[in-house]
């Protein structure tokens, strides 16, 4: 890979990743709501959901669904309407609760990872995204496969790192603040915050 090509490809996807979309709202919220716990399955969940969108925008849904508006409606009313599920769930969690037991820690954790794979790999613009932005940055004079690979890895790479910050500056800050008046308070803010995300991701259009 030419480094001339993988320097601005770092650049672009890092500034793409800092902005907070629908999964990184999701990585706050649920890192806020559950500690420095939930950064692992939040991470995983994320970099796998990344590496699924990316593979199905490789194996050709992408370019279908960007010629399919009802194909994109599905997936993107799928995807919103799990978002406000998520923040209606949030936001009536109740923080005094505790977990103590090992098989409840487990379900919490499955379910973390749930969430966060479910709503970075159904997201419609993230598919459509990988099929517009990696192929700008292939070479014609290569072999296009293996600078797939090498540019596929170092976007979850990046999306990795991005996601495990957010979620150990959230989970920092859950822990910080003990009071549960206080985290009941930031798990309605991010409660509200998954509910916005999910009707603003209901508003998405097609780029068809």
């Amino acid at each position: 890979m030419n480094m001339e090509v993988w320097i601005p490809f770092v650049f672009a996807t890092t500034l793409i990743l800092v902005i907070p979309g629908p999964t990184i709202i999701l990585v706050i919220s649920q890192a806020i709501a559950h500690g420095r716990k939930a950064v692992l399955p939040l991470v995983v969940g994320v970099t796998l959901g990344d590496f699924t969108a990316m593979t199905l925008s490789l194996l050709g849904l992408g370019a279908i669904m960007a010629s399919s508006a009802a194909l994109f409606s599905v997936l993107k009313w799928i995807g919103a309407v799990y978002l406000i599920y998520l923040g209606i769930k949030l936001w009536r969690s109740n923080p005094r609760k505790h977990e103590t037991r090992l098989s409840a820690t487990r379900t919490s954790t499955q379910s973390i990872f749930k969430s966060a794979f479910i709503v970075t790999a159904l997201n419609p613009k993230s598919i459509a995204f990988f099929v517009a932005f990696l192929p700008q940055f292939i070479s014609t004079q290569g072999e296009a496969f293996p600078q797939f690979l090498f540019l596929g890895a170092t976007f979850l790479f990046l999306a990795a790192l991005n996601a495990t910050l957010y979620a150990l500056f959230a989970g920092q800050l859950r822990d910080t603040l003990q009071n549960a008046k206080v985290q009941c308070w930031f798990n309605r803010c991010g409660g509200s915050a998954l509910i916005g995300a999910g009707i603003v991701t209901a508003t998405l259009q097609s780029s068809s």
